[in-house]
This record gives structure tokens, C-alpha cells and sequence, in this order.
């Protein structure tokens, strides 16, 4: 019986074996070619795309239309699904990969109609962008079908991919919009509920503006006495319903004036707050090639795989780097019997040949919804034709803050803050992206004859901005930067707190002089600020519930020794990040159970919070107790909800609830979420969490800063770029994972490519035959 027992796992150990040799050959079928020679009908002149040993591209090209082909190349090669992924989903056409369970999300991006917007551009776009455009995917098909194999991912959905279309780098830029946006009009459809559920009198309480602000003219929004609204209560306990919060996609940046380096040269850093997936949504590149003038340019930063553009990086006479605006830039129309609605038929492809058909409803303002009993219309700036350009590939060439600041005004993306600075020493903010001209944002419904149709046809050309101020150092990250006044015009579109701006500004304030591995040290900090009232209302709750509570002894220890912080091995932060969350769970619990009855959730509000929360705490009026006896009733089971729903995640010892291990940085593959087996070959090495919200470190499980840029124009050997994952989707690829470990690390990965390992030639088809 042994012996056939030993029999038996040889063959399972041998048979598992052959299995994995199996995989991994057709694996490496499917692996790109790094070194050898290419020929192309798109190119002009000869063209080189090189590798340093992280796997940033280098390319050198005679001209612009031929390096974005090169960079074409590289995406394919390297990030061909990913950007698959990116245009179906702005598209609406994910069905065709995964089936039916897919429909919803497509029907729900279909609204927006981006698939024919794009192509709506790419036909009126000048013929020299066009041809930009072409030769990128040119590039993009030529370097995915160089392998000759599709990759695993296709293998595994038994698809096909299919080829790249230059209005498919259209929807990439749109799938930004529907990650940086959506959030703005989702909550205003749930403020629109709450006004008919509860009155404008609970809009208003939720809405107060915070003490947490950092304008940079250090101007406040004060607002008159917000009343607390009276819940209905009849002394019942409402369930509990975690309210999640939604990502708040952002970034921090900031920026000093020459004055304040040794070099004279202004300094930014730029960190951009995204889901973090494998791969990485950034790829390093430099582009080195003749300008129209013929002057020699060399940009180095991070391209979006499937848009032929340097998103953040420095040409060496200036550098830049973006934060999400989140200004207002959506409104709900509320429709009449007499505004007229027409039917747009729409067909969703399924695999097999299949298809699913349903009518899309649209009016003059834009696609319809029907929510709340009522008929709205969307007018969103990303459905506007100036939304998408490629006016930002015109940084590549700017040489002055002056110049950049009047090339941003019509560059066709998400609004965003920029902070640009120059190598003369000179660093301004101001708003760049696609901004509607309309006079009066909204935070509720207009009625439709009030809509300004017109207004959001044009692009917002007067825009505030700030540059070199009096003290040298400018700030944003995601709550409001402009002035109070400029706040009425361009309206709030989901600002963050504030609570990481103001951090980050009490930070530059204290300090004359700074270097590269000051600004790292900013983009690092974890101190727990935002954090400290919370700490000190639990303490003082459990010390004067304590009544010889073991537990409440042990958490109040743990509280002593808190670090206030979100440093791995502290166990108190975990405690007052999870009480906090449970405080705002059993204040709202009857506010997000009537919203949930009808599909709406507090999740896109959640970030307004904390004022309202501190006046119920202050005031403990009786309505909002929530069924509890009393405040400090109240007060003592939100830490023991807190502890329970920690046990269950984490185990029942306290010990294990160190920061470091709740917030795990936890970095997967799409593939692995949903099959598990695959996580060990696909993901990112799980680390310690080392930073939260409310911070300038910011991190949660998977999601955080995609990258960490700072720079110096013409000091760029100093110049950091340190990118969350790895430059290639392939497994195998040496570059699937290069990078990741200094990202975790907070070490700094340089600016600039080292020196190179592998080259492909790329040259003209002529070129073939000698």
C-alpha cells in the first residue's frame, strides 16, 4: 500500500510539474522581443526604442509622428490588455469579453455615448493629429502581434484581440473621466434624494464647510449657523449599514520658487492617488526627437498606455504634475412633458456572435435618467467636444511657466490642478482641463428652463491662477485652492476634506529651504493629525466608561502608545480609524437606510462629513441617538462595534490589529481577484500598510499614490519617479514586478533612464530589402 501511496504522488508531483512546463511554454511564446529589428510602412526615418534595466522605454525617432509610433510599439508590447480594458469600459463594450454578467456596467457606460464621441473627434481633428493618432496604432498593433502568440489573458477568455484604433486613445482619456468624474454627478443625485427625503435643511447640515481648509489665498468659506435637523425617532435601534466610502481619486502637489532651492531652479512634487493594479495604470518613457523647428526634445515622465502623451514628467526647462480638480463640472436638468426625449437603439456584442439590444433615451442637454419619480438629463463636461484633445503633448516643447500656463487653458482632460514649475525658478498653479463655461454650478437639479445650454458648449477660457506668490510655495490636494470668490463661479464638485492640504501646507510653511529628499519626506508623512480629536474623544470615553472593563483597559493602553500616526506596528491608530468609521455608521444609519430603498448611498457624501459629525458630538441632540439610551452610550458602542467587526476580520487578539496588517498594501492582477489560484504568479508581494486618508501618505489596501515625481528643470539627475509596479503585464517579462519594491519601500527610483539593456530598430518598410 505504500509503495503504490509513493507511486501515486510521483505521478501527481510529475503531472503538476508538466502542467506548470506546459503553462509556462506557452507563456514564453507570448513574451515580447526586447532586442532586434522592426519594419514598419508607418515610419519615416529610422526609429530605436530602448530598455534600461527597469524597463523604461527610451525612444529616439527623427520626428513626433514617428516616436509616437515607437511609444505605440512599446504599449503593445508591454500593456496591450490593459488598454483593452481601459477603451472597452469607457465604450461600454466589456460584454464582448466576459459575457452577459458584464451588461449592466455596459449599458451604464453606454450612456455617455464615448465610443461615438471619439470618433466624432478624430474626424474633425487637423490632419497632422490625426496622423499622430494612426501612427500610434500603427505602433500598438505591430508591437502586440510581434510575438506572434496572444497573451495569457486572451487565452484564458478563449478571445480575440482585437486591433487598436486611433479612437480608442480617445476613450482612454474618457475612461479618466468616469474615474475622476462620476463621483461629481452620482453625488448630486444623492443630494437631490436627500432634499426630497429629508429637506434642504439636512443638505445644508451635510454641506457646511469645514475648518479644514488651505486656499492659497488663505481664504475661508464661513458659513451662518447650520441648524442640526430632527430625525424621526421613536426610540428603536435602525440597523447599521456600513457606509462605504467611495475612492477619492486625487493626488497631492506642491511647489517652490527658486528662491527656496540651492539651485535656483523651482521644484515639484506630484503624487497621483488611483486604484493600484497589476500592471501599474503609469509606463516610464523618454522621448528624445526634432521638433517642427528642429530643435532637439527630450521629455522623460510617465505615459497612460494607450494615449501617445507624457502625463507627468519634464522636458528639462519645465516640469509639471497634475491633482484631481473637482471642480463642478455636472449638473442634473430636470426634464418636462414638453422637453423632447428620443430613442437611441444600442447593441451590446456577447461572445459567440451574440448580441443584447436595448433603447438608450437622450434630449438636447444630454443621455436621460429617470430617478426620484422624474426624468434628468446629464450635461457633463466630458460629453462637451472640446473634453479630449491632444494639446497636452504641446508641454513637450514649452520652455516657461508663462507659456504652459496659456497652453493649459485649452488642453482637453479631467480638470485637474496643475503645478508647473521652470528653470528659472518661477512655479504656478492654476486649473487646466476641459471646464464649462456655464456661469451658475449647481448642487441640486435645474429645471430645464433654466439649463445653460450654450455656456457649457465652450470651453472656460478665464481661469483663476497663482504664480510665484509672495512666499514662494504653492499647494494643492483635491479640496479647494482657489479663492472663496472663485468658488461661487467654478462651483464644488467633491472636494476632499482638506484635512492632507492643510498638512501639507503647515509642512512648506515651516520651512526656508528644500531639497529632493525634503519633498520625499512630504510625500511620505503619515502623521496622524486629522485623527488626534478622534483619539482623544475615545480616550475619554473609555475612561470614563472604563468601571474595571479589562478590555477597556487594554485598548486604552494601546491608545497611550498610539504614535498618532499610521505607522504599521501601531495598534491605536487602527482602534480610532475604526471608531471614527463606526461613529459615522450609527449617526447616519437612518439617513443611508431610507437612501438604500432607493438604490442610493451616503458613500459620495462621506468626505463632507467630519463638521457635522463634531456639531452632533458637541451638541448630542436626542433625535439622532439612534435607539441608544444616551450619548456616551452611543459613543461607548461604536468602539465596541469597531472591535467586533475587527475580530472578525483579524482575529480576536488585539496584538494582531496592528495598522500594518489591516491596511495591508495589497496590489492584484484583475485575473487573481476573481480566480484566486493565480494570485502567487500574478500580484504584487503583499506589504505592511505604511500611510491612510486624511494624510499626505495617503495608501489603503489597493489603492493610493501610482507614483511619487520630483523634479528640478535642468537638475533632472536629482529628479525622482518612483511608480507603483512594474513596466510590463506579461508575467515573465523581468520587468513584470521591477520597480514595486522600491515603491513599498519609500525609496527613490530616478527620474531618468539608466543605462540601457536591450534595443529594437525600427525602420522604414523600404528599409526592408537591404
Amino acid at each position: 500500500m505504500l509503495k503504490w501511496l509513493k507511486v501515486l504522488i510521483t505521478v501527481g508531483v510529475l503531472g503538476g510539474l508538466s502542467v506548470t512546463a506546459i503553462v509556462y511554454g506557452v507563456l514564453s511564446l507570448s513574451l515580447p522581443a526586447l532586442d532586434g529589428r522592426g519594419y514598419s510602412s508607418a515610419l519615416e526615418a529610422p526609429t530605436k526604442l530602448s530598455r534600461d534595466s527597469l524597463g523604461h522605454a527610451v525612444i529616439n525617432a527623427q520626428s513626433r509622428a514617428d516616436a509616437a509610433y515607437a511609444m505605440g510599439y512599446a504599449h503593445g508590447q508591454d500593456r496591450f490588455f490593459q488598454m483593452d480594458l481601459l477603451r472597452r469600459n469607457a465604450a461600454g463594450e466589456l460584454s464582448e469579453l466576459f459575457g452577459e454578467g458584464a451588461i449592466s456596467l455596459d449599458k451604464s457606460m453606454r450612456f455617455h455615448q464615448f465610443r461615438l464621441r471619439s470618433e466624432q473627434i478624430v474626424k474633425a481633428m487637423a490632419p497632422q493629429e490625426r496622423q499622430l493618432l494612426e501612427n500610434y496604432a500603427k505602433g500598438v498593433n505591430e508591437g502586440r502581434m510581434q510575438s506572434g502568440v496572444p497573451s495569457f489573458e486572451y487565452l484564458l477568455l478563449s478571445a480575440d484581440a482585437k486591433p487598436w484604433r486611433p479612437a480608442d486613445s480617445l476613450l482612454v482619456i474618457y475612461s479618466m473621466y468616469l474615474d475622476l468624474q462620476s463621483a461629481t454627478f452620482r453625488r448630486d443625485k444623492t443630494l437631490i434624494y436627500i432634499a426630497e427625503l429629508f429637506g434642504q435643511e439636512m443638505v445644508d447640515f451635510i454641506l457646511q464647510p469645514s475648518t479644514f481648509q488651505a486656499a492659497l489665498d488663505g481664504s475661508q468659506i464661513n458659513s451662518s449657523i447650520v441648524n442640526i435637523p430632527e430625525l424621526p425617532n421613536d426610540g428603536k435601534l435602525v440597523e447599521q449599514l456600513h457606509i462605504q466610502a467611495s475612492p477619492l481619486y486625487g493626488s497631492n502637489n506642491w511647489a517652490v520658487t527658486g528662491e527656496l532651492t540651492k539651485t535656483g531652479a523651482a521644484m515639484v512634487s506630484d503624487d497621483m492617488h488611483l486604484g493600484l493594479n497589476v500592471p501599474s495604470i503609469w509606463y516610464r518613457v523618454q522621448l528624445n526627437y526634432a521638433s517642427h523647428q528642429g530643435e532637439n526634445v527630450q521629455v522623460t515622465g510617465v505615459s497612460l498606455p494607450g494615449v501617445p502623451a507624457i502625463v507627468v514628467g519634464s522636458n528639462d526647462h519645465i516640469a509639471w504634475g497634475f491633482t484631481n480638480g473637482y471642480l463642478d463640472t455636472a449638473d442634473w436638468v430636470k426634464l418636462t412633458d414638453s422637453d423632447e426625449i428620443e430613442q437611441v437603439t444600442q447593441t451590446i456584442l456577447l461572445p459567440d456572435g451574440q448580441s443584447h439590444t436595448y433603447d438608450l433615451l437622450m434630449s438636447q442637454f444630454g443621455p436621460v435618467k429617470a430617478f426620484n419619480d422624474k426624468q434628468y438629463a446629464l450635461q457633463w463636461v466630458a460629453h462637451q467636444s472640446y473634453a479630449v484633445n491632444l494639446n497636452l503633448l504641446k508641454f513637450e516643447t514649452v520652455k516657461s511657466v508663462d507659456q504652459a500656463l496659456l497652453v493649459a487653458r485649452n488642453i482637453g482632460i479631467p480638470v485637474q490642478n496643475l503645478m508647473v514649475v521652470d528653470a528659472q525658478g518661477n512655479a504656478a498653479w492654476q486649473p487646466t482641463g476641459a471646464l464649462p463655461a456655464r456661469v451658475f454650478p449647481n448642487d441640486l437639479s435645474v429645471p430645464s428652463s433654466r439649463a445653460e445650454k450654450a455656456h457649457w458648449q465652450v470651453n472656460e477660457e478665464q481661469r483663476p491662477s497663482v504664480m510665484n506668490p509672495s512666499n514662494g510655495k504653492l499647494w494643492t490636494a483635491n479640496s479647494r485652492v482657489m479663492s472663496a470668490l472663485d468658488q461661487r463661479r467654478f462651483g464644488d464638485g467633491g472636494y476632499a476634506l482638506g484635512a492632507r492640504a492643510l498638512q501639507i501646507r503647515d509642512r512648506l510653511l515651516a520651512q526656508q529651504q528644500f531639497t529632493e529628499a525634503d519633498f520625499n519626506a512630504l510625500q511620505l508623512d503619515n502623521e496622524a493629525k486629522f485623527l488626534k480629536p478622534w483619539h482623544t474623544l475615545l480616550s475619554e470615553t473609555l475612561v470614563a466608561a472604563q468601571a474595571g472593563s479589562q478590555e477597556h483597559k487594554q485598548a486604552l493602553a494601546y491608545l497611550k502608545q498610539w504614535q498618532a500616526c499610521a505607522c504599521s506596528d501601531s495598534v491605536g491608530y487602527t482602534l480610532v480609524k475604526a471608531y471614527r468609521t463606526q461613529v459615522i455608521d450609527i449617526l447616519f444609519a437612518r439617513l443611508e437606510q431610507q437612501l438604500k430603498q432607493h438604490d442610493e448611498t451616503l458613500s459620495h457624501l462621506k468626505r463632507y462629513f467630519e463638521p457635522a459629525l463634531w456639531q452632533l458630538i458637541e451638541r448630542q441632540p436626542q433625535s439622532w441617538l439612534n435607539g441608544h439610551e444616551s450619548w456616551q452610550a452611543l459613543l461607548v458602542e461604536a468602539h465596541i462595534q469597531s472591535k467586533k467587526t475587527l475580530a472578525a476580520k483579524h482575529g480576536t487578539q488585539m496584538a494582531n490589529w496592528q495598522w500594518g496588517n489591516v491596511n495591508a498594501l495589497t496590489v492584484q492582477h484583475p485575473f487573481s481577484k476573481q480566480m484566486p489560484v493565480l494570485s502567487r504568479f500574478l500580484d504584487m508581494p503583499t506589504v505592511p500598510g505604511f500611510g491612510d486618508s486624511f494624510m499626505p501618505a495617503v495608501q489603503g489596501k489597493d489603492f493610493g499614490a501610482s507614483q511619487r515625481f520630483i523634479a528640478q528643470p535642468g537638475y533632472l539627475n536629482n529628479a525622482v519617479m518612483t511608480v507603483a509596479g512594474g513596466q510590463s503585464g506579461h508575467p515573465l517579462s523581468p520587468y513584470y514586478r521591477s520597480g514595486f519594491d522600491a515603491y513599498a519601500e519609500g525609496k527613490l527610483t530616478p527620474l531618468l533612464p539608466g543605462d540601457i539593456t536591450h534595443t529594437i530598430e525600427l525602420l522604414p518598410q523600404q528599409s526592408e530589402q537591404h
